[in-house]
């Protein structure tokens, strides 16, 4: 193979050369693989209206989820605390499959442990590897706090943090001083958004529950608390202290990973940084209100902020697009006194004049969007308001409730007539609608690429390409460090839809003499 440290090639073109392909025939023939007709022919059945109303008739096999399991949410919200050590009772193979996946997302190190759980442990129970794990944890990592979450294993044989934790303190495995916030987090139910959900009711429980409620005062400590929920955009994070900082509001970040997900390469690794600090915690519920960014899936943290912190959770709408961002910024005005300043006027008339100039190529034009609930509302909300049509709309790990709510949007604009929404659904149903229903574009992760492959390899006329907004995003670099959230934000989504929408014009009129219709470079 004409490989060797001095002339390296990726898999492609590497794959091409001819001793692959050979390798490649004779690994065919030892499987006995179908012939490319036969392939084919199959193929092209899987693209029908017929194959869609078999497709969506299954019951008890689902095909690449579009979400991902509880304990990743879990990591992901632990990793937003200072000086916090992810912790997973489970077995190995499960951390490591979470640090792999924000590994890829993020393109940096992850800290996250595990008690390494095995076939002994799923017999006589995990209490000896939480001890063990707990006590190594900290005498290795010096964390300040460590925040333990749970895999299949844990939940199936039915394992006890709280006991577990609290026995683990009482026999000195680990100092009781030491904050252990924990949270159960099956992965056979939820989602990850689910799991980021229960973890954090784990931190909230941990640090305000050990206070007497009568002590707490909402709105003594005169700031705003702001939690973002499962929100991947580290940019995001940028812009809602911005926008606080401008507005002069006093508040708080509650689970802030932007920091230890975004280390600069100065020769220093950190293992911790930034973060919420456990004295912002224990002061949240003297806040004068908890703003839930994505209240889809913060369920029960706004129970607890509700009922423990006795805050009103005051409605707030994922902040993405225009008039999301307009009712953020009043609401925050509204409960502080402060006036939204001329700064973010200014920001609000550049968006909306982006908007404008961009309106005549995107007007009218279709998409098929999914991903998790708050950010798919979002962004068919902000799609409506620019005058496109989210035709097919999924989202796997929503519920009736929310179905309805997105109905009623779609219903109220005229476009979102041609609309069809879906829940419990997985991207090989959306597949099946990529054929049927062929949008102009889709909106989604990584996974999608596979999706636009195969609408491609049915014929070029038949190619639905992805727009790359979401999570997980693996193919592309740095994405995760913009915004999608704000003027700012919205800003950002619409530029990669109106580029998407030009690009994709440029691909179709390249024939010489045949599609370049006009040699004008302005669009």
């Amino acid at each position: 193979m004409s490989q060797s440290v001095e002339k390296t090639k990726a898999c492609y073109p590497l794959f091409e050369q001819a001793e692959y392909q050979a390798l490649f025939t004779s690994k065919r023939e030892l499987e006995e693989a179908h012939g490319e007709a036969r392939v084919k022919e199959v193929f092209e059945w899987t693209t029908t209206r017929e194959y869609q109303e078999l497709n969506f008739k299954r019951e008890a096999l689902t095909i690449d989820p579009a979400k991902a399991c509880q304990p990743l949410g879990a990591v992901l919200c632990s990793l937003g605390f200072a000086n916090t050590l992810p912790y997973v009772h489970g077995s190995q193979g499960c951390v490591a499959y979470f640090r792999t996946y924000f590994n890829r997302h993020f393109k940096e190190p992850v800290a996250c442990v595990s008690d390494s759980m095995t076939e002994d442990a799923a017999v006589f129970g995990g209490n000896n590897n939480l001890n063990n794990g707990l006590q190594n944890a900290h005498a290795l990592y010096k964390p300040q706090a460590i925040a333990v979450s749970t895999t299949c294993m844990a939940e199936v044989i039915g394992d006890d943090l709280s006991a577990f934790i609290a026995n683990a303190k009482k026999d000195g495995f680990i100092d009781p001083a030491v904050p252990v916030p924990y949270a159960h987090t099956p992965s056979f139910i939820g989602s990850h958004i689910t799991g980021w959900d229960n973890m954090f009711e784990g931190f909230a429980r941990e640090y305000t529950d050990k206070t007497d409620a009568r002590d707490y005062q909402p709105g003594r400590n005169g700031k705003i608390n702001l939690v973002a929920g499962f929100e991947t955009y580290l940019g995001n994070f940028r812009v809602l202290k911005r926008m606080m900082d401008q507005m002069g509001v006093g508040y708080s970040l509650l689970s802030d990973p932007s920091d230890v997900l975004d280390t600069p390469a100065d020769g220093e690794y950190r293992m911790y940084a930034g973060g919420t600090t456990q004295d912002e915690m224990r002061d949240a519920p003297n806040a004068i209100d908890t703003l839930l960014l994505q209240p889809w899936h913060l369920l029960k943290t706004k129970k607890m902020v509700q009922e423990n912190w006795r805050q009103p959770a005051t409605p707030v709408d994922v902040p993405l697009g225009l008039e999301a961002t307009d009712r953020l910024l009043m609401t925050l005005s509204r409960l502080t006194g402060k006036p939204i300043p001329d700064a973010l006027t200014l920001e609000r008339g550049r968006l909306v004049d982006m908007m404008l100039d961009s309106h005549t190529w995107i007007h009218g034009k279709s998409y098929g969007l999914y991903g998790d609930p708050d950010f798919v509302m979002g962004m068919t909300k902000f799609l409506l308001e620019l005058g496109c049509e989210p035709t097919v709309i999924l989202c796997h790990n929503a519920n009736k409730r929310w179905q309805k709510e997105m109905k009623k949007v779609l219903a109220a604009s005229p476009y979102g007539q041609e609309s069809e929404v879906y829940i419990n659904c997985d991207l090989w149903h959306f597949r099946s609608l990529m054929f049927t229903r062929k949008p102009d574009f889709m909106i989604g992760n990584s996974y999608g690429k596979f999706i636009q492959r195969d609408t491609r390899a049915l014929g070029e006329q038949f190619e639905v390409p992805l727009i790359r907004i979401g999570f997980p995003i693996f193919d592309r670099h740095h994405l995760h460090r913009i915004s999608t959230w704000g003027y700012e934000g919205a800003m950002t989504v619409l530029t990669t839809l109106v580029n998407a929408t030009l690009e994709k014009l440029d691909r179709d009129t390249m024939k010489m003499g045949k599609t370049d219709y006009n040699f004008d470079l302005i669009r």
